[in-house]
């Protein structure tokens, strides 16, 4: 039997690390004032997030940073874990809602820096699903190998927030949320009888009628022009900046995520006794409290990174795994569950062993 196994793994954050108490002092150019910016505080933004820092890129001056970029470096680590070459890739995955452009798409703009570019290059896709784009990658990418299209695939998910958020008073709810990271996987073909090796189970659904719960127009085909875009319009910040009905998706996210969670233990035939490592979306550590208590998580089973990185969207997942990894906790062979939610609604789950 044809499955779909883990070969590396990798991630990548920036070196600058922004902090509780430095955000409300930040401005839209990520340089810190004398006075305050965003009416917030460290003891606000834990109690409602559990998030104590976040990391940015830097502020630099001979070229800026792309969300491509941040792909880059996760990509070569997890190809690197996997013992591979960058030619060795047949397909490249990509999961962001921070796009470098409208169009292209953001995988080619990795492919070209990986140096894997040309008349021979291999496939690229971005989905655009959000805070769970990678697992709807990861059920892309496990359909693909099952079926022997392609035989080793690039799984990314990549975000750089900082240059797109409100930093006033008025976007706090948001801004304060979102950090810049990726994290990647490289999936390679295995043939095993084993129904416990590789790729178990993935699932992926989506609700559009909460589509406007969590947005951002920016663009907007059905207006002339379609890009809503002035620097200086601050006062109209729905065609700029993200907006959210937050107690909406909070339910939407807690609910969804323990249905998800719950349906994969059914459709595998597993217990928590079998499940090494539960690791959801990092959206908000509220919201994993609550899905590890309803879902009757076994609490110490539960990864959380968000404290540290903030929400990273379609990059939360592997870069927790990778930041535990890292730490010693999560080894070669864990069995995970995953389990994520975002805008669109759109959910999912996956179970694999690393």
């Amino acid at each position: 039997m044809i499955r779909a196994k883990i070969l590396g793994l990798g991630s990548y954050v920036p070196d600058r690390v922004v902090t509780n108490e430095e955000l409300p002092f930040l401005d839209d150019q990520h340089v810190r004032q004398d006075e305050l910016q965003t009416e917030t505080s460290d003891e606000w933004i834990r109690a409602r997030t559990g998030i104590q820092e976040r990391r940015y890129v830097p502020n630099e001056e001979n070229g800026a940073w792309r969300t491509s970029d941040l792909g880059v470096e996760a990509a070569k680590r997890a190809i690197a874990d996997a013992g591979l070459e960058p030619k060795d890739i047949d397909c490249i995955i990509l999961g962001t809602l921070s796009p470098d452009f409208h169009f292209p798409g953001t995988a080619v703009f990795v492919q070209d820096k990986l140096g894997i570019a040309g008349e021979d290059g291999c496939a690229c896709y971005d989905i655009r699903q959000q805070c769970s784009g990678f697992v709807y990658g990861m059920e892309m990418a496990d359909a693909f190998i099952r079926t022997g299209k392609y035989e080793k695939i690039l799984l990314i998910g990549a975000e750089l927030h900082s240059h797109s958020l409100d930093y006033t008073t008025r976007g706090r709810d948001i801004m304060v949320l979102f950090g810049d990271g990726a994290g990647a996987m490289v999936l390679g073909k295995t043939e095993t009888e084993d129904d416990k090796e590789g790729v178990l189970y993935t699932h992926a659904q989506a609700d559009g009628s909460g589509a406007m719960n969590l947005y951002l127009k920016v663009f907007d085909i059905g207006h002339k022009p379609y890009v809503f875009y002035d620097a200086t319009a601050k006062d109209d910040p729905e065609h700029m900046y993200p907006q959210m009905v937050g107690k909406r998706v909070f339910l939407h996210a807690v609910r969804n995520m323990v249905v998800a969670t719950n349906r994969a233990l059914e459709k595998t035939g597993l217990t928590w006794d079998d499940i090494d490592w539960f690791v959801p979306h990092q959206a908000n550590l509220r919201i994993n409290e609550q899905v590890v208590q309803y879902a009757e998580i076994p609490p110490e089973k539960a990864l959380n990174s968000i404290m540290w990185y903030g929400n990273t969207t379609a990059a939360t997942v592997p870069l927790t795994i990778d930041h535990w990894r890292k730490e010693g906790k999560v080894k070669k062979g864990d069995l995970i569950l995953s389990t994520v939610f975002g805008s669109g609604f759109t959910w999912g789950a996956t179970v694999f062993r690393l």
